[in-house]
């Protein structure tokens, strides 16, 4: 956030690799977004309810004192969220969940990790049974050895289903992003497993109709242009111990 009128989300931390000044798995890919007029106070609230977490008097007033920016001229709308491990509330599951449920004919997904519960692997099964495009981008080069192979584990059924997965090749993605329609699309911070959607505070930005949402889409194809689809022959001839690896820790999936 900068003073109360711009403000950004995605995946891009700040370390050497986000930009691929240094390499470490390959290119990194990663996404984001710049929010200007009073989305980017809502991202200030969501930070200082963050530094205020653990005090007995909460302090907002810096809130009050920014002046309201004035928003761009643009159409659509913006939505900061944001969630929070210590309540009951899944809201970013259940944003991923009700653009499937709604997707008319597209929904492409770009996400680092994959390691998903009984809802969410439903959703996106039957988004793709009654018609749906649903397209899942994936790294092709794994920063972590673990969550690459519960990865795995999950691919017979979608597939099955017929939801088209690609893996990255030129390296590993970190991107966030949900578009669907050609009329919404999500990005931010919260991945397709279990630490982001139940573990982790986590935000992002829900985009309705705004004129961003076709370069979110060019940017996915770009992307799916430079992957290796994943098919039922070649998860037979893919790693055995990839596998193994997969079924031995599916039983710990809900602690990564």
């Amino acid at each position: 956030m900068i003073d109360g009128h711009t403000a950004f989300t995605g995946g891009v931390n700040l370390a050497d690799e986000y930009i691929n000044r240094i390499v470490k798995h390959g290119h990194w890919k990663d996404t984001a977004v710049m929010l200007q007029g009073e989305a980017a106070r809502s991202f200030t609230l969501m930070f200082l309810q963050m530094w205020n977490l653990d005090e007995k008097t909460p302090d907002f007033s810096i809130v009050s004192e920014i002046p309201a920016a004035a928003s761009p001229e643009a159409k659509g709308f913006v939505i900061p969220y944001g969630d929070c491990p210590v309540d009951a509330d899944h809201v970013g599951e259940q944003v991923y969940i009700d653009i499937l449920n709604r997707a008319q004919r597209y929904v492409h997904i770009m996400s680092p990790y994959l390691i998903l519960d009984g809802e969410l692997e439903s959703a996106l099964t039957f988004a793709a049974k009654r018609g749906v495009d649903v397209r899942l981008i994936l790294p092709g080069i794994p920063d972590k050895s673990f969550p690459y192979a519960l990865a795995f584990t999950h691919y017979p059924a979608l597939l099955d289903a017929g939801v088209k997965i690609g893996e990255y090749t030129p390296g590993f993605v970190h991107a966030k992003v949900f578009v669907s329609d050609d009329a919404e699309a999500v990005v931010g911070t919260i991945n397709l497993d279990y630490r982001s959607l139940y573990h982790h505070f986590e935000c992002a930005a829900y985009l309705r109709d705004v004129p961003c949402i076709p370069q979110i889409q060019e940017d996915f194809e770009d992307t799916w242009s430079k992957c290796r689809m994943v098919t039922r022959e070649s998860i037979r001839k893919g790693s055995f111990s990839r596998w193994l690896w997969g079924v031995v820790l599916k039983p710990l999936a809900p602690l990564m």
